[in-house]
């Protein structure tokens, strides 16, 4: 998967990379590599006035090549994926200032879109869902209804081409506005933290 690495660094430039707080409307990255309509990629955002780089994913409309004389910028309109309005309006609240008491995240996120299913303890019953982000400390779990915080489960993943699938122990941490849970990873025993950063390294590379 392509990686745009998008560095702002005034909340002017942000509003004219991204100047809608909807993901109906695209997001200008420069950058000199080609990409092709309907390219899946990641924009990498990062700036001093994020806590954390933000992953997100979308779709290439169109990409233009430099025209200097005419002083335009080679580079790509991204249209975001719908899942990710939650963030898209992050970006918004913390560049326009509205937002400024955001923690630090210890782990980076991946944007991903993969199939899971996961158990709740105590329960020998899977549920088919999906993760829209993950990371060596926690992922996001999409749920019809948000589960209760400190629910404790168990996710199973199969990992690009891997024959099995992976289990990762979690808690439920927090909710988002779109409904879906927040997962802690709990690695319970030393090769753990190991096995999520190869399936990470799968995942970024299929």
């Amino acid at each position: 998967m392509v990686i745009l690495k998008l560095r702002i660094r005034t909340a002017d430039e942000w509003r004219e990379l991204a100047p809608s707080d909807s993901v109906g409307e695209p997001v200008f990255v420069p950058t000199t590599d080609e990409l092709e309509p309907g390219q899946t990629v990641i924009i990498e955002v990062s700036s001093n006035l994020l806590p954390n780089k933000v992953l997100v994913r979308g779709a290439v409309q169109t990409w233009r090549p430099a025209l200097p004389r005419m002083r335009v910028r080679a580079g790509a309109t991204v249209e975001l994926a719908n899942d990710e309005q939650t963030k898209l309006t992050f970006l918004h609240d913390v560049f326009s200032g509205r937002r400024t008491d955001v923690p630090r995240r210890r782990h980076h996120r991946l944007p991903v879109s993969v199939n899971v299913r996961y158990r709740v303890a105590q329960s020998s019953n899977f549920v088919d869902s999906a993760i829209s982000e993950i990371g060596v400390g926690g992922a996001l779990l999409t749920t019809p209804q948000p589960l209760p915080i400190e629910t404790e489960l168990t996710l199973e993943v199969v990992p690009p081409g891997a024959a099995g699938a992976m289990e990762i122990t979690g808690r439920v941490s927090y909710h988002v506005p779109s409904g879906s849970s927040g997962l802690r990873f709990v690695t319970r025993d030393g090769d753990g933290d190991r096995r999520l950063r190869e399936l990470i390294r799968r995942l970024r590379a299929s």
